[in-house]
């Protein structure tokens, strides 16, 4: 059961003076947690300590550093890859380990402080003189093959702002919306998110947005990958860490955490797709998703939930849930305040999200389902929570999902070829920069590419904004030719 769950805010006027690097804000959580536990002690006594890979700056043994923090000699200690989906999966397992007896305590923690290191750089200060850690301490290396597959690099199709919008533009033609309907939907979900977020005291950008602010690209609001807006996109740039405790019933009593604390974990399930989105069957729908919801929401009437709180990087991830779940897209706004408004500190916003549904079960009661998202829609992890006692029933082992994908074939030199999903990236100016297609030859098999970079021409044969007006792209026949590595459309009147 979650007994304890902490989380904080830093930094939001990204000050150099105040800028604390995330092993101080995610002890800060750790503490914020053990508070609200009410059972002086309780931590000391964890047998594991988890922690959410952070991004921000390198450590190697953060779970180490909060067991002597807490004073525990935890006999489990771990730290995750980078992905949404972890803090979900680790209330799992440790869910699981404790109904079968391996643990009593658990700790799970996350933090990062995008901001605060952002404001040292431009300041021109190295966070190690500012007191920083030095084990091993500075931006943790990168691996440019956690971008995406070797295909998806040589089409351009890396980057989460990039390969969303190619999920949203599939899924859109699939579900028969038009661009401008389907514009209005996502920001009239970011628009609730702000709304929420407003209520949580710790929302990096607690400001009210309406769907039109939201939807319409300008200054201030650029226009990033279409339909996306700077406003629809997670906003990374956060000093943001929260924690949870976990526990099973008999140390939660024997520590003296009160009732009015406890929420107990019902269970869930993962799923993972193929990392490379150029092998998945479809791009309008998400195999792994959907697993994770059937078999975490099996028997469950999704409209009697008090809460649905989903991962939110970009809208078209909660959309996805919504309709699978039988949801109107507006249910799934949570109570956390969504990547856009929230905050989008990369691998641990669901952590927040644990935080933000265990305070609104303990006030109201009922049930929650709480959904986590990795990768390119790769990872997923549902979770569903009571204020009611229950009896765990989750499985912490991810499946495996796979499906027959078309063959991918290299762009023919000219080919007629039906748009599977497309996106158009922009300046920051606003103008057209560079477009990414995936489509469909006549036999069936699969290209991928873009276009030339910094050509707007090139780029604009590809957009949703073509003549004055909203016009759709995908299913559409357009004839592609390949030069120098790159694909061109021919304009769409």
């Amino acid at each position: 059961m979650l007994v304890g769950a902490g989380q904080v805010l830093g930094n939001r006027a990204r000050e150099v003076s105040a800028a604390r690097e995330p092993a101080e804000l995610v002890l800060a959580a750790v503490d914020a947690a053990a508070a609200d536990a009410g059972a002086p002690g309780l931590l000391a006594a964890a047998d594991t300590i988890t922690t959410v890979r952070t991004t921000s700056w390198a450590y190697a043994d953060l779970a180490g550093r909060i067991g002597a923090h807490v004073g525990a000699r935890p006999a489990h200690t771990g730290d995750t890859t980078v992905g949404g989906h972890w803090p979900a999966a680790l209330l799992e397992q440790a869910a699981a380990r404790i109904a079968c007896g391996e643990s009593r305590v658990a700790v799970i923690a996350g933090g990062e402080a995008m901001a605060s290191l952002n404001a040292l750089r431009a300041a021109g200060v190295d966070p190690v003189d500012a007191g920083w850690s030095t084990e091993p301490g500075g931006p943790p290396a990168f691996d440019p093959d956690e971008l995406g597959s070797p295909a998806m690099q040589a089409a351009g199709i890396v980057l989460p702002a990039r390969v969303y919008p190619l999920f949203h533009s599939a899924h859109r033609h699939a579900a028969g919306l038009s661009p401008a309907a389907s514009i209005a939907r996502s920001a009239g979900l970011c628009a609730a998110f702000t709304e929420v977020a407003a209520t949580n005291p710790v929302a990096w950008n607690p400001t009210v947005r309406s769907a039109a602010e939201i939807a319409e690209p300008g200054p201030g609001n650029r226009m990033v990958c279409e339909p996306y807006t700077l406003a629809q996109n997670a906003m990374p740039f956060v000093d943001q860490a929260a924690a949870v405790v976990v526990t099973s019933l008999a140390a939660a009593r024997a520590h003296g955490v009160p009732e009015d604390r406890i929420v107990y974990v019902e269970g869930g399930a993962g799923a993972r797709d193929t990392a490379d989105v150029l092998a998945r069957p479809s791009f309008a729908t998400s195999a792994a998703l959907a697993d994770a919801l059937d078999r975490t929401a099996a028997g469950v009437d999704a409209t009697r939930l008090e809460v649905v709180d989903v991962y939110s990087c970009f809208p078209i991830v909660p959309e996805l849930v919504a309709e699978h779940l039988g949801l109107p897209v507006a249910a799934v706004a949570g109570v956390t305040g969504g990547h856009n408004a929230f905050g989008g500190p990369l691998s641990t916003y669901t952590l927040h999200a644990l935080v933000a549904v265990t305070q609104r079960l303990r006030a109201g009661g009922g049930r929650a389902l709480v959904h986590g998202n990795g990768g390119y829609l790769t990872h997923q992890h549902a979770l569903l929570l009571s204020r009611d006692p229950v009896v765990y029933r989750g499985d912490p082992q991810p499946r495996t999902v796979t499906g027959v994908a078309p063959p991918l074939v290299p762009v023919p030199d000219i080919a007629e070829v039906t748009v599977e999903a497309a996106t158009v990236e922009h300046s920051r100016d606003g103008a057209p920069k560079q477009g990414f297609l995936v489509a469909r030859l006549a036999d069936g098999s699969r290209i991928a590419g873009c276009t030339p970079p910094g050509d707007p021409d090139a780029a604009r044969a590809l957009s949703l904004y073509r003549a004055g007006e909203l016009r759709e792209i995908v299913g559409t026949r357009v004839r592609v030719t390949r030069k120098n590595g790159h694909v061109l459309v021919e304009a769409q009147p």
